[in-house]
């Protein structure tokens, strides 16, 4: 006989919601103000039918929040230099405020050196090294939207991570790595795990949080999970599938986001949250220490 749920969801949709309002009155304040509304700048390489879905719903959103959008959409052909060139030329245009590279760009381009053409001070997904840093240090600056939002969720729902210890599965630049840095600040003894990590089980049992965010379907078996323990499923995979078992695991957890509707709505609306207060500060309307550290 199957078990009961009894871990509560954690509703990202809703809290995006609240975030995109919000995101919604900034940018309404920036266009009255300057007459100008804050602008998003996407990057697409290549027809990947994934990549070319994700930048229409995010160009949608940005829409009903008020945000402009301006879509580049360069062959699969674009060489590094000429993807850098491009990225340069946005990160120099001021009408643009935010600059986001849909990845992934193709095996034949440095990814990272696509990323780094991007001016910290529109780096609203948070992907850049001094990004990285800043986040890392405490420093103004954007953050990665994923571990933005994974943050926001754990916020929201009131999880205490003085002490706890967090185990991330997963070390992407984007994800895994600034989702452990986040926690460290604060105050959670956070420990990183990956797909070649040695007994994984054993380690993923001592989480009192577990962000799983390994790109793999059902990789987090639901036994493993710690009872009463808060699990963030940052995994989408096809089919609907998160990285964490969720029916066995929603079991045991006390608090567990599900696939879709949890991770995946934050991401979105922290994008759109970080060029809305982009646009505010490079228009002067909001205080000047919240620029980016490496921004001026």
């Amino acid at each position: 006989m199957p078990m009961t749920p009894t871990a509560r969801l954690m509703d990202g949709t809703r809290l995006a919601r609240q975030i995109l309002d919000h995101s919604a009155a900034t940018a309404r304040a920036v266009t009255q103000q300057t007459g100008e509304a804050p602008c998003l700048a996407t990057v697409l390489v290549g027809d990947d039918p994934a990549s070319a879905t994700y930048v229409r719903m995010k160009r949608a959103r940005c829409e009903k929040a008020g945000i402009a959008s301006r879509h580049l959409s360069l062959p699969a052909a674009t060489t590094t230099a000429e993807l850098v060139e491009a990225i340069t030329a946005l990160s120099e245009d001021p009408g643009v405020h935010g600059i986001l590279l849909q990845h992934p760009v193709g095996a034949h381009i440095d990814e990272r050196a696509a990323f780094e053409a991007i001016a910290p001070h529109k780096d609203v997904d948070g992907v850049t090294m001094r990004s990285f840093a800043a986040m890392s240090f405490g420093l103004p600056g954007f953050v990665s939207c994923t571990p933005a939002g994974i943050m926001r969720l754990l916020d929201h729902y009131d999880v205490d991570l003085a002490g706890r210890h967090a185990v991330v599965v997963g070390r992407s630049a984007i994800l895994g790595k600034p989702a452990g840095m986040l926690l460290l600040a604060r105050d959670a003894t956070v420990t990183y795990c990956h797909s070649r990590t040695r007994d994984l089980k054993s380690i993923v049992r001592e989480a009192d949080v577990l962000v799983a965010a390994v790109g793999r379907p059902r990789f987090i078996r639901g036994e493993d999970i710690k009872t009463g323990a808060v699990v963030i499923d940052a995994g989408y995979n096809p089919g609907n599938l998160g990285d964490v078992d969720f029916d066995a695991a929603a079991t045991r957890a006390g608090l567990i986001t599900p696939v879709p509707g949890g991770v995946g709505p934050m991401t979105i609306a922290m994008l759109l949250s970080q060029t809305a207060e982009a646009a505010a500060l490079q228009s002067g309307l909001a205080p000047a220490d919240r620029l980016p550290a490496s921004s001026g």
